[in-house]
Parts: C-alpha cells; sequence; structure tokens
C-alpha cells in the first residue's frame, strides 16, 4: 500500500454568472497522524494526534516532539510507520518515535498539556516553557534585504499550495537568504515542525538563520524557534502580543508583514542589520 499523497482529486461544480459546469479540482489531503513513542523495552504510548498534509511524516514527528519539550538532542534513534495497526489502511496515518532512553509518558503529557498550540495563554506558560528552552543566544545580524526578499523564495518553492491553494509553509534560510529546507501543511505548526525535524533527522549542513512562515506568528511559532535555536522569525502577516512578549524573553527577533521592501521588527533588532 502506498503512502498517502499530499493532493486529493475530486469534481466540483464551478457556478458561473451565465453557467455552471462540473470539473476536475484538486485539494490539499488532510489526514490524521497518531504519534507514538517508546523507548528501551517499553511499548509504545500515543501522545498526539494531529490533522496534518501526508508526506515527510517522520520529520513532523521528530519535529513535534523536538519543539515540544519531549526530545532533546541526540534523543531519537528511529522513526517508522506503525505495523501494529489493526486496519492496514491506517498504517500511514500512525508514526512510532523510539528514543535512546527510557520515555517518561507523565513528564511528557505534562510538557504537551504546557506548550501545545491549542491556546494556552498567559505569563504562567512563558514562565514554565523557560525551563525547556533556553534563550536564543548571539548569532550573526541578518541583512534586511535579505529578509525582504524571503516571501518571495518562499513562495517560489510552495508547489503543493501552486496546485491547491490551500496549504501554509515554512522554510528554513541561512544568513544569505539561500533556503535550506521548505515544507508545506495544512497546519502552520505542523509545517515549522517538518522543517524543524528535517534539521532533526539530517543534521550538518549550513547552519539556519531564519524561520519564514507564510501566515501569522503565535506564541506556538516563536517557542519552536526558540527550542530550534533559530534567531529570526519572519512572517507574512502580524504577530500577537503573547508572541512578542515571549520572542523578547526568549532570545528571537520577529518580524512581521515581511512585504516587498517593508517589514515591522517587533523584538530584538539587533538581529536584523538596518
Amino acid at each position: 500500500m502506498n503512502t498517502p499523497s499530499a493532493v486529493t482529486h475530486v469534481r466540483v461544480v464551478a457556478v458561473r454568472p451565465d453557467r455552471h459546469v462540473e470539473l476536475p479540482e484538486r485539494l490539499a489531503t488532510e489526514e490524521p497522524l497518531e504519534i507514538r513513542v517508546e523507548g528501551p523495552g517499553q511499548h509504545p504510548e500515543p501522545v498526539s494526534v494531529t490533522m496534518r498534509t501526508p508526506g515527510h511524516d517522520f520529520e513532523l514527528a521528530a519535529g513535534f516532539l523536538t519543539s515540544e519539550g519531549v526530545a532533546g538532542p541526540g534523543a531519537i534513534r528511529a522513526v517508522g510507520y506503525c505495523d501494529a495497526v489493526e486496519d492496514p489502511a491506517a498504517r500511514f496515518n500512525t508514526v512510532t518515535v523510539s528514543l535512546a532512553h527510557r520515555f517518561d509518558d507523565g513528564a511528557a503529557r505534562r510538557n504537551l498539556l504546557r506548550t501545545s498550540a491549542c491556546g494556552v495563554c498567559g505569563t504562567v506558560s512563558i514562565d514554565q516553557l523557560e525551563v525547556v528552552c533556553e534563550p536564543v543566544g548571539s548569532r550573526p545580524a541578518v541583512p534586511a534585504a535579505t529578509i525582504s526578499a524571503l516571501p518571495g523564495r518562499l513562495r517560489k518553492g510552495q508547489r503543493v499550495f501552486e496546485q491547491t491553494g490551500g496549504l501554509h509553509a515554512a522554510g528554513l534560510f541561512d544568513g544569505d537568504g539561500d533556503l535550506l529546507v521548505l515544507r508545506e501543511d495544512v497546519g502552520r505548526h505542523n509545517a515549522v515542525d517538518k522543517v524543524i525535524g528535517h534539521r532533526v533527522l539530517a543534521p550538518g549542513g549550513a547552519e539556519p538563520a531564519v524561520l519564514m512562515v507564510s501566515g501569522r506568528v503565535g506564541f506556538e511559532i516563536v517557542q519552536k524557534a526558540a527550542v530550534a535555536g533559530i534567531g529570526v522569525l519572519a512572517a507574512v502577516s502580524a504577530p500577537s502580543s503573547l508572541a512578542v512578549s515571549a520572542a523578547a524573553r526568549l532570545g528571537v527577533c520577529v518580524a512581521g508583514f515581511v512585504r516587498g521592501d517593508r517589514f515591522n521588527i517587533y523584538s530584538h533588532p539587533e538581529r536584523i542589520g538596518l
């Protein structure tokens, strides 16, 4: 059985002022992914179910567990689809992550409850986040012209969006604005986790300097950037108030409304060369 496609083909009735006609259409696929975790001598335990666009599922699982503080550096030993599911069709919607150490299910659930992208907010959440996330250290400043060029470079790499018009994107860029990795998903948080997971599963190469996202910036996106050690987070839309507060405390520069040669810097302007 093949893995699910990122694009689903359907038929639609296209309504026009003078007629209606049935046409083929392409939709961004959305299916659940259950993430399970196991350690040496342990049975896999489910820790999360997320609705995602199939593709790069191992990266999504690895990035999610890393950005949520469940798996530290070097902790992930292997990632694979689960064979032990009753429905064969569900095999590619279940991923098991094997850790090098025993898995503390209770601690993981507390971390996920505390820092998940489900509307957790308030100063208490930020204080708790700093227990598992050090502020980002010093990095070379990224030129302002580089930031301005990123939306176009991100858009150019959105192949599934080009077909469906229904996906978010996240891309990691180096200090010169060269694209390191780009991922798409129906969930903006999943797209970010996929790029982080790519770095976790395939370390090495150029050091990422900027995380560029296609939508707005919320608290949880700042969290994920900080955990990944990324000093600059840029977006085509606005950040939330809590995102800016968290970014200020976690050493992340947030650049919003990056459009043309204009953008706003909401935190740590010293990380962008003006």
